[in-house]
């Protein structure tokens, strides 16, 4: 970009902003119309950046999206559907936790908030033709943190692929594993991880993709078992967050530590890779594998609860 473009180009940032101003629309009526990117500073109206799959059109910051956002990019054909499963599945207080809050108010807030039950969706998909069992988490619900609901529904979709001979998807975005069920949710990395193993056992693929952010227990576990590891762009990954390892190892961390591309440079990564091009290489990695190894295509048919082609958005209930 010239010297000259950029400067047109904060004008015209300035104009639609002083535009937005002296429209005398509400503060809330502008939040309905129009979004800041956190990277750049420059305000994109919501129907571009929704046309854009939540990623700035100036500098190509990815948002956060949550699972109706990413089922609305993978069902983008008419022939593609979701098929939710284990949708009513929630969690105890097995440990009768309450902080500053009692973890059945925290978790009643949650699902209030998100309208899912839990921090991950699992269920059967087809995608570009291929299919495969699906699995995405959402960071919106108590920081996408792992309890035992996250692992026993990776559990059971694991073992679901494992019967129909499935590849399996997981789209990981978590804070960690859930404090307030102690044990039992660190438990999960134990259990994910031996169910993941009969799966590469058997000779199936499973994709893990990491997302914005993650990290803890997740990552310490089926976030980095996949046979193939994808990075979301501009994705945060580790264990420990940043300023706990500076103070540790009292040293200063470089600057891109933690990033996607910090990853893949190290080599805990395959690709890097953005948005627009994840469902395509999704179905062409499926579709690869699947040649390879001489399977033929499991036909899968919708099951009752459905979601197909860019449909609306999950309720923690049945997709339909």
């Amino acid at each position: 970009m010239s010297l000259r473009d950029w400067f047109a180009e904060k004008r015209n940032i300035k104009k639609l902003d002083a535009d937005a101003v002296n429209s005398k629309l509400t503060d809330k009526e502008l939040g309905e119309l129009w979004i800041h990117c956190f990277s750049c500073g420059v305000n994109i109206t919501k129907k571009e950046w929704r046309t854009n799959l939540r990623v700035c059109p100036k500098c190509n910051f990815h948002f956060r999206i949550g699972v109706s956002d990413r089922l609305e990019h993978l069902l983008a054909d008419d022939t593609d559907w979701f098929s939710e499963i284990d949708e009513t599945m929630t969690s105890a207080n097995p440990l009768d936790f309450e902080d500053t809050q009692k973890y059945t108010d925290r978790k009643k807030e949650a699902d209030k908030k998100s309208g899912l039950k839990d921090a991950i969706v699992t269920g059967v998909a087809s995608i570009g033709g291929e299919s495969l069992a699906l699995a995405i988490m959402d960071f919106s619900y108590m920081g996408g943190s792992m309890g035992s609901v996250v692992g026993e529904k990776i559990t059971r979709l694991t073992e679901r692929a494992l019967t129909d001979r499935l590849p399996l998807v997981l789209f990981s975005a978590s804070g960690g594993a859930r404090m307030q069920e102690g044990t039992f949710s660190l438990m999960q990395m134990v259990k994910t991880g031996s169910v993941l193993g009969k799966l590469h056992e058997a000779g199936l693929l499973y994709i893990s993709i990491l997302t914005e952010p993650t990290f803890g227990g997740v990552t310490a576990s089926y976030g980095m078992l996949g046979d193939i590891i994808i990075a979301e762009k501009g994705s945060r990954i580790g264990f420990a967050g940043r300023r706990v390892i500076e103070q540790t190892i009292r040293q200063k961390l470089p600057a891109d530590f933690q990033t996607a591309n910090y990853l893949l440079k190290y080599g805990q990564v395959d690709q890097v890779i953005e948005r627009s091009a994840l469902r395509s290489m999704l179905i062409d990695l499926i579709r690869l594998h699947r040649v390879a190894s001489g399977m033929e295509p499991t036909p899968l048919a919708p099951e009752k609860g459905k979601k197909q082609g860019n449909g609306s958005s999950p309720s923690g209930k049945a997709l339909v």
